[in-house]
């Protein structure tokens, strides 16, 4: 199966200048919402606003226009004899909270023990984005993405843990700054085998 374009859903139409056309009941929506928080959306610096602010949600949210999974698909048999686990660090992810719709800015750190099977490194950190570009909260994403390759690849174990900040702390509510919100999802090997969860947490440096 073939997925679009991250921010290009499958109904979505496009203009001559290769940009989605935004709804006018979307961007009327957005016009509501710049009118109650107490701003003139027919000003000058706020007209093309709506359509902006559409295209970019629908960017921000690219994620419920692909399956993750399909990342996974293609695998790799020669991998000369490697059987421990393959780590990607720190990998920069955006997305946005379920409950105010604020950013979540973080990284995360994606772990498995293949069997037979490797798949290309990039295609983890897709997986997370495809995850990610949708509405979240943090847990979900943690378990969304490992549970998506322990389907998916069959390893012997999957470590996923998560570090971001969430805006709706830091920029409303309590608007604590520099506070960092840690999840973690373990499968398999990494959650019996003491020795196995010990060395993956140290190499993600837990």
């Amino acid at each position: 199966m073939v997925f679009p374009i991250a921010h290009i859903h499958y109904n979505d139409e496009i203009d001559d200048n290769g940009k989605v056309i935004v709804p006018e009941d979307v961007q009327d929506a957005i016009r509501t919402l710049i009118r109650w928080s107490g701003d003139d959306p027919s000003r000058e610096g706020l007209l093309d606003t709506p359509a902006r602010v559409g295209r970019a949600w629908r960017e921000y949210c690219g994620g419920y226009a692909e399956d993750p999974a399909a990342h996974l698909s293609r695998t790799f048999q020669e991998v000369g004899g490697y059987h421990e686990l393959v780590l990607l660090k720190d990998i920069p992810f955006q997305s946005h909270c379920e409950h105010h719709m604020a950013p979540i800015i973080g990284k995360a750190s994606i772990a498995y023990m293949p069997t037979d099977r490797v798949v290309g490194i990039s295609k983890l950190a897709r997986v997370l984005h495809g995850f990610a570009q949708r509405l979240q909260v943090q847990e979900r994403l943690t378990a969304e993405v490992a549970n998506c390759i322990w389907d998916n690849l069959k390893p012997h174990g999957v470590a996923v843990v998560i570090e971001a900040q969430h805006g709706c702390m830091t920029g409303r509510g309590v608007k604590v700054h520099g506070v960092g919100m840690v999840t973690s999802k373990l499968i398999g090997c990494f959650l019996d085998d003491q020795s196995s969860r010990k060395e993956v947490m140290s190499l993600m440096g837990y």
